[in-house]
C-alpha cells in the first residue's frame, strides 16, 4: 500500500491490528480528495491558531490597575481597550473549535462507513488517517498551552463582568469584540474546561456515535484503538522509527498516540484502561517512559489527569503504578 505497511494481522494480546503509517508523506487518493480538501481547509489554520495562543500574554496588568482604581475612568478605558482585542482572539479560537468538530465528523464518517471495517479504511485511506492524527496533535498542543495560561480565563471573566456592569448602568461602550450574550455563554463553558479542545473532540465523537445508530459503536472505537496500535508499534520498533526524517515526527507520533487513547477513554463505555480494552496501555505507557522525560512528561500528565477511567475499579494496579 505504499506508505502504509501492514505489520501484523491480530495480536493475541490486544486483539488489535497494527500498521506502519507514514505520517510525513501520505497523499490523498482520488476517493479521499473531497473529504481531504474539506478537512485541509480547517487544518491550514491550525498552526496559526497555536502561534496566536502561544503568544497570548493577557491584560493582567491593565485589569489589576482598573480593579485597584475603580473610580479612575482613564484606567477603566485602558483595561477595556487591552481586553477587547484579546476577547476577539478568544472568539476566533472558539469558532475554530466548531470548525474542527465538523472536520472530525467528516473524517469519522469516512473512516467508519460500510462496507469496509475501520482497519481497512485506515489502510486504504492513509491521507485521511494522517489528517485525523493532525487533529489529535493540534488538540493536545492547544490544550497544553491553554492549561498553562491563566490569563485566558482572567481576561474573559473581566470582560464579562465589565459588560454586565455597563449593561446595568445603561452604559454603551464601543467594542471590537462583537460577542453577544449567547456567544459569551458558550465561550465561558468552552474556556472553563481544563482541556477545551479535547472536550470538543470527545463530544463530537459521542455525538457522531449517537447520530449513527445503525453503526456499531465498535466501528468508531476500533478506529481509535487501531490508531493507538499504529503509533505504539512505530515508536517501539527501531526499523520503523528510522523511516521518519525528523525527530518532530516522533513527538507527533507520541502526541497522537496519547490523544487517541484519551479520546477512546472518553468515548468507550468502559474506557481504555480496562482489561477488555483493545489498547495495550502498558505497552503505550512503557513507550512513553522510554523516551526523554522532557518530551513525554506532559503527555504522561495528560493520561494521568485528562482521562476518564484511570481510577475505575477495572483499572489494574500495575497500570496505575506506571502512571504514578
Amino acid at each position: 500500500m505504499g506508505n502504509l505497511l501492514k505489520v501484523l494481522s491480530y495480536s493475541d494480546l490486544e486483539q488489535c491490528p497494527t500498521f506502519f503509517l507514514d505520517f510525513e508523506h501520505a497523499q490523498p487518493t482520488e476517493a479521499e480528495t473531497v473529504v481531504w480538501n474539506q478537512v485541509n481547509s480547517v487544518l491550514e489554520e491550525a498552526q496559526g491558531i497555536l502561534a496566536e495562543l502561544q503568544s497570548y500574554r493577557g491584560a493582567g496588568q491593565e485589569i489589576r490597575q482598573a480593579i485597584q482604581n475603580p473610580s479612575d475612568v482613564h484606567l477603566q478605558e485602558e483595561a477595556w481597550r487591552a481586553v477587547c482585542p484579546l476577547v476577539a482572539k478568544l472568539k476566533r479560537f472558539y469558532e475554530f473549535s466548531l470548525r474542527l468538530e465538523n472536520a472530525l465528523h467528516s473524517l469519522l464518517e469516512a473512516l467508519t462507513s460500510p462496507p469496509y471495517a475501520p482497519t481497512q479504511h485506515l489502510e486504504r485511506e492513509q491521507a485521511l488517517a494522517k489528517q485525523f492524527a493532525e487533529i489529535l496533535h493540534f488538540t493536545l498542543s492547544f490544550d497544553e498551552l491553554k492549561m498553562t495560561n491563566p490569563a485566558i480565563q482572567n481576561d474573559f471573566s473581566y470582560y464579562r463582568r465589565t459588560v454586565s456592569r455597563n449593561r446595568l448602568n445603561n452604559f454603551q461602550v464601543d467594542s471590537d469584540c462583537d460577542v453577544n450574550n449567547e456567544m459569551a455563554n458558550r465561550m465561558s463553558l468552552f474556556y472553563a474546561d481544563a482541556t477545551p479542545m479535547l472536550k470538543t473532540l470527545s463530544n463530537a465523537t459521542t455525538k457522531f456515535v449517537s447520530e449513527n445508530k445503525s453503526l456499531p459503536i465498535e466501528d468508531t472505537t476500533d478506529c481509535l484503538s487501531t490508531m493507538a496500535c499504529v503509533c505504539r508499534v512505530m515508536l517501539e520498533t527501531p526499523g520503523y522509527r528510522s523511516r521518519f526524517t525528523s525527530t518532530e515526527t516522533l513527538l507527533f507520533c507520541m502526541r497522537v498516540m496519547v490523544g487517541v487513547i484519551i479520546l477512546y477513554d472518553h468515548v468507550h463505555p468502559v474506557g481504555a484502561f480496562a482489561k477488555t480494552s483493545k489498547i495495550d496501555m502498558k505497552g503505550c505507557i512503557k513507550v512513553l517512559k522510554d523516551q526523554p522525560s522532557t518530551s513525554t512528561e506532559g503527555l504522561l500528565n495528560a493520561l494521568r489527569y485528562t482521562t476518564r477511567h484511570l481510577h475505575d475499579d477495572t483499572t489494574s494496579k500495575q497500570i496505575r503504578a506506571l502512571l504514578q
